[in-house]
């Protein structure tokens, strides 16, 4: 981050959000790293993830985050159904990711992109015995909880697993709400952890008005 400038996502840590509002430029935040930074800055402030953890993220958005060329192709039937990108391994949000988790490690960040307009979801997978104390996936619930309980505006939250272990990636388009979820299998201690959240919006512009609004003082 270039000097002068605050990160825009006010959820990130104490102090974060009064930040905002203080602040004369703030740099808003890309989609893809809203997900990740809101499932990782909060485990790895709790010691729950050490920073040298190995994280892969694979992650699926709509084709409205993919620029001119990727729409006009989704929206006119060029597009194939779904498709992994930037396989490269050197996507542009990998920087941003590591310097506001915190991490040390560089992830591993596989983005796709699904045949609809917008909706998000960003995965974190994890062998639980791998994490130092050997954590129940309650333990990073509770963690996550526990950090996005004290956002006075509530758009980020921490929501129950799904009964029918399924995960609508359009469900909060929209919106400015961001909902984090841990999905586990304790008998094999696996867990997934997904943020969910619309790319135009908590990602991108819904973003953008919140911390206007901050900056404002309205």
């Amino acid at each position: 981050m270039s000097p002068g400038w605050v990160y825009g996502f006010p959820e990130l840590a104490a102090g974060q959000r009064d930040a905002v509002a203080n602040a004369q430029r703030v740099a808003n935040p890309g989609c893809y790293a809203t997900g990740a930074i809101a499932l990782l800055r909060p485990l790895i402030d709790a010691g729950l993830v050490p920073a040298d953890f190995p994280v892969a993220l694979p992650s699926v958005s709509g084709y409205s985050g993919g620029g001119r060329t990727m729409i006009e192709d989704y929206e006119a039937g060029k597009a194939p159904l779904f498709e992994a990108y930037a396989l490269g391994l050197e996507h542009k949000h990998i920087s941003e990711i590591m310097a506001y988790t915190g991490l040390t490690r560089r992830p591993l960040f596989v983005p796709s992109v699904g045949n609809f307009r917008q909706g998000m979801l960003v995965q974190l997978p994890i062998h639980l015995d791998m994490l130092p104390g050997k954590p129940k996936a309650a333990d990073l619930h509770d963690a996550l909880a526990k950090h996005y309980g004290q956002s006075p505006e509530g758009w980020v939250s921490v929501q129950p697993a799904t009964d029918n272990g399924k995960l609508d990636a359009t469900a909060l388009n929209d919106t400015n709400q961001l909902e984090i979820r841990v999905f586990a299998n304790e008998a094999h201690r696996h867990a997934v952890l997904i943020a969910r959240l619309d790319n135009l919006g908590k990602g991108a512009s819904g973003a953008a008005v919140q911390n206007l609004q901050l900056m404002l003082g309205v």
